[in-house]
């Protein structure tokens, strides 16, 4: 039986770098904090510390990098918020190319 969409790790999604950078810094992190946190929450969730790379935030933070769903709930498991809050929104087709 094949799970969601989200559940492979080959489909990505654009999170909405600006607001991860906004909420962590109205924290006060520096970026290894959040991912030091992804750590302590994933570990508390799941028994396993796993978490991201500071480079991968940086590049998510600075040009909404296309991660898998499953980044994103990591990110949003350290920042202690919903995963939908930190999508970019879906852009409407363009209409113009029929």
């Amino acid at each position: 039986m094949r799970g969601t969409a989200f559940d492979d790790e080959r489909e990505r999604v654009l999170p909405d770098g600006m607001t991860i950078r906004r909420r962590r810094r109205q924290r006060g992190w520096s970026r290894r904090d959040l991912v030091e946190a992804i750590a302590r929450a994933s570990e508390a969730a799941s028994g396993l510390p796993d978490t991201i790379s500071p480079s991968l935030l940086q590049a998510i933070e600075e040009e909404n990098e296309a991660v898998a769903y499953r980044v994103v709930c990591l990110i949003s498991s350290g920042l202690d918020c919903n995963p939908v809050e930190l999508l970019l929104p879906e852009r409407p087709p363009d209409e113009t190319l029929h």
